[in-house]
């Protein structure tokens, strides 16, 4: 490591004052919660028969996927529904479970342009790699993910721990996942509440949650310019106008960490320890199994999201793919905004 350029970080979020009380409503909730449907928003009807008949016109009428805009189709009942499913992200659970597109009846580009449609309504697509990739295939590639090595858990066939995207950069607002395929065995999706997470903090260790919204060092994955920082600096916990954002990677702080040769602290140590210990509680998460053509949106400032490891079907046709999106409404499109 003597060679890369450890000793540059970028800083992306300065610390703030903490927030002074508990989180509450709908978005402090914990897994055995009676969240209404699971959190599934269903296509109606007629959102269903705009989808068609915009794959219809894509059909007649090809485009590539960063070109097709929700401006030229007719989808109002698409956006009345993205508009409940956008105050949900927002003010609500913070995630939602779209079920479901109907991928029998249309080719996995039109399935994808749908997807595209459906989830700009939420706000503008955004690069989710520095060379500008705007859609992500999520497969297992056979891969390892290592300290500074760029590999991403999403494209192994690894378990995941709790964690929000892009927590080095410029976080996008929303993720999202579309399931072509699931995995043979395995592969279980999750989500957790940081709200619910940063209430028990600050009943049980305050002082810990109080080393939380200072910096961490995160691993920046070789997303970035040649001569950019390999590392960032940002707090786990952030007050924004009132309202919590979190940014967390376990994986992406020990492996910032490991590339500068340095060892936590132990108030750092115990206070990422006692994050896990709560988030990872039975009964703390929402779990479920990815369906063909579901499609989960999760408000990345609000929610941790993971999955468990998987083993895959032998035949290639038949593997787990998953096409992941991000949408951000600040910043410019860049991977770093």
């Amino acid at each position: 490591m003597s060679d890369l350029r450890i000793d540059d970080v970028k800083v992306v979020g300065t610390p703030t004052d903490m927030l002074d009380r508990d989180v509450d409503g709908d978005a402090a909730w914990i897994g055995d919660t009676d969240i209404p449907d699971g959190g599934k928003i269903h296509l109606s009807d007629a959102c269903l028969d705009e989808l068609r008949a915009a794959a219809q016109t894509l059909r007649d009428n090809p485009l590539p996927l960063l070109a097709v805009s929700q401006d030229d189709f007719d989808l109002d009942a698409c956006r009345a529904l993205m508009g409940d499913v956008k105050r949900v992200l927002d003010d609500g659970i913070g995630f939602a479970i779209i079920d479901r597109l109907p991928l029998d009846d249309l080719s996995t580009e039109e399935a994808e342009a749908c997807y595209w449609l459906i989830g700009s309504m939420l706000g503008r697509p955004v690069a989710q790699k520095y060379d500008g990739l705007m859609k992500y295939d999520v497969r297992d590639t056979g891969k390892q993910p290592l300290a500074g090595n760029g590999v991403r858990s999403s494209i192994t066939n690894k378990g995941q721990s709790y964690h929000t995207d892009n927590s080095y950069d410029l976080a996008p607002d929303y993720v999202a996942l579309m399931c072509f395929q699931p995995s043979m065995e395995g592969g279980v999706s999750g989500l957790v509440s940081f709200q619910t997470v940063h209430n028990e903090l600050r009943k049980r260790h305050p002082d810990l949650l109080e080393r939380l919204y200072k910096p961490f060092y995160f691993d920046r994955q070789q997303e970035h310019a040649e001569d950019d920082a390999l590392i960032s600096q940002t707090p786990v916990f952030r007050c924004i106008e009132g309202r919590l954002s979190v940014r967390f990677s376990e994986r992406l702080i020990e492996q910032a960490f490991e590339m500068r040769g340095e060892e936590f602290d132990a108030k750092s140590r115990e206070a990422i320890e006692a994050m896990l210990k709560i988030m990872n509680a039975p009964g703390m998460d929402k779990e479920f199994a990815f369906e063909r053509g579901q499609i989960q949106i999760v408000n990345n400032t609000r929610l941790g999201h993971r999955r468990t490891g998987f083993t895959d079907w032998p035949e290639p046709e038949r593997r787990r793919h998953l096409v992941r999106l991000w949408f951000r409404n600040s910043g410019r499109p860049f991977y770093a905004g």
